[in-house]
C-alpha cells in the first residue's frame, strides 16, 4: 500500500503534468497534504495570475477519495524539534515549512513525494524525490 504526502512543490509539478510525479501519484493508494501545504499553495494562488482556476483544481483534487488532510498537533511539533534539532546538528538546515511538512510523514509514517531535495537531508523520513520533468511552462500561472 502506498502513502504518500505531497509538498508544494510535487503537487505543483503534478498539475504542470510532470510524468515523474503524476506516475507517483496516480499510483498510490492514499494521497495526503497537510495545512502547511495548503497555506503554500494559497498563497501562491493569491500571488498569481490564476487564483480562481487554481483554487477549484485545488477542490477538485482534494475531494477525490483518495486525499486526505493531515492534522498537525503536539505530536507533529514533537517530530518538528526533533527533525529540526538533527538538521541543526548536521549543519544543513532546509526551509522551516518542509520542516513541518516532514515531521507530518514522520508522524503518519508517509513517503514524502517532492521535487525538493533538501528533503533527502532528513534521515527520519521516505522521500520520494523526482527531478521536474515534461514541465508546461504555460499552465498553472
Amino acid at each position: 500500500m502506498s502513502r504518500v504526502l505531497l509538498d508544494t512543490s510535487a503537487y505543483s509539478a503534478f498539475m504542470r503534468g510532470d510524468i515523474g510525479v503524476k506516475e507517483v501519484i496516480q499510483t498510490a493508494d492514499a494521497i495526503y497534504l497537510n495545512p502547511v501545504v495548503l497555506g503554500e499553495l494559497r498563497v501562491g494562488f493569491l500571488r498569481g495570475r490564476a487564483q480562481r482556476r487554481n483554487e477549484e483544481r485545488l477542490r477538485q483534487f482534494l475531494a477525490s477519495s483518495r486525499v486526505s488532510i493531515l492534522t498537525v498537533d503536539d505530536e507533529t511539533a514533537e517530530r518538528y524539534a526533533v527533525i529540526l534539532n538533527g538538521l541543526w546538528a548536521s549543519g544543513t538546515p532546509i526551509p522551516t515549512n518542509d520542516v513541518w511538512i516532514a515531521a507530518s510523514a514522520m508522524q503518519y509514517g508517509l513517503t514524502v513525494v517532492t521535487t525538493d531535495a533538501h528533503f533527502l537531508k532528513i534521515p527520519q523520513i521516505l522521500v520520494s524525490h523526482s527531478v521536474p520533468t515534461n514541465e508546461h511552462p504555460s499552465r498553472n500561472r
